[in-house]
């Protein structure tokens, strides 16, 4: 581990980081040139001691999964990552489909989207980064581990995953989450995460099965979509799809028609969640 280096490195980063990058307020007597220390711990999810050490230099060596967490939070390029990765003395994640780490690009527009619920998901369906409003309203998706991990999983395998929306519904999602993992399948081809995915829910899910053999293609227009919400009530909503350009990660907005019921529920989604 390079301790002087990553410090270094770490300094040069968040220096260069302003405050309106990562959706916060500048403020008016702000005299710290760059983002503050407390400011970066926040974005990575961990204390302000640790990361202070961390450029001080006199951290511990973190772990693959702080690294991924500073990245994300400092906003680095997939070259500027790995660097950061061979710094703390760790090898550099393997260059395959880009699974956890998010464009710094489409950090800032989630940045930016702080009053809308809206998340960053990868080609599996796991979810990697949520605004406020889209844990209240779908809950924290980025808490769970291993397969569960991802939304098609769940969705196959714990009945729980399927009460957000009205049980009528379900069948047009299933066909949807089924089509979208086709599609992953096709480009990823059998040697991949998606394959091992694939593989996993057509041994738990007899209806995933079922389903896979149909293989369903996604249409163009995505209907809006009902949710269930345990104290708005249910909320018609569209989806807004913003893909990155190698169709790993999508950012999810969610919206609904002005004047609507649906429009009030979401902007009381901040004070119930």
């Amino acid at each position: 581990m390079d301790r002087a280096g990553l410090a270094a490195f770490l300094r040069a980063r968040r220096e260069a980081l302003q405050p309106e990058d990562v959706g916060l307020p500048r403020g008016r007597r702000r005299r710290t040139r760059g983002l503050r220390r407390e400011e970066v711990a926040a974005l990575c999810d961990m204390s302000v001691d640790y990361y202070t050490r961390l450029e001080q230099p006199r951290g511990p060596i973190p772990s693959e999964q702080m690294l991924a967490a500073i990245a994300r939070g400092l906003h680095l390029s997939l070259e500027e990552r790995d660097h950061l990765f061979r710094l703390a003395g760790h090898a550099a994640p393997r260059r395959v489909r880009r699974g956890d780490h998010i464009d710094p690009g489409m950090m800032r527009i989630l940045d930016r989207l702080e009053d809308t619920p809206a998340q960053v998901v990868n080609h599996l369906g796991e979810t990697l980064k949520q605004t406020r409003p889209a844990i209240a309203l779908l809950g924290d998706e980025t808490v769970f581990t291993g397969p569960a991990r991802s939304l098609h999983y769940r969705w196959f395998t714990d009945p729980t995953s399927r009460l957000i929306h009205p049980i009528g519904d379900h069948p047009v999602h299933s066909r949807l989450l089924v089509a979208d993992l086709h599609a992953a399948h096709a480009r990823d081809g059998r040697d991949s995460r998606t394959a091992e995915l694939v593989d996993a829910l057509r041994a738990a899910s007899p209806e995933f099965a079922a389903l896979w053999r149909e293989h369903p293609v996604l249409g163009s227009y995505c209907a809006a979509k009902r949710f269930q919400h345990p104290q708005l009530g249910t909320l018609e909503l569209h989806c807004q799809t913003l893909v990155d350009p190698d169709r790993s990660q999508r950012l999810l907005v969610f919206t609904a028609a002005p004047g609507t019921e649906s429009h009030t529920g979401l902007q009381l989604l901040a004070a119930v969640g």
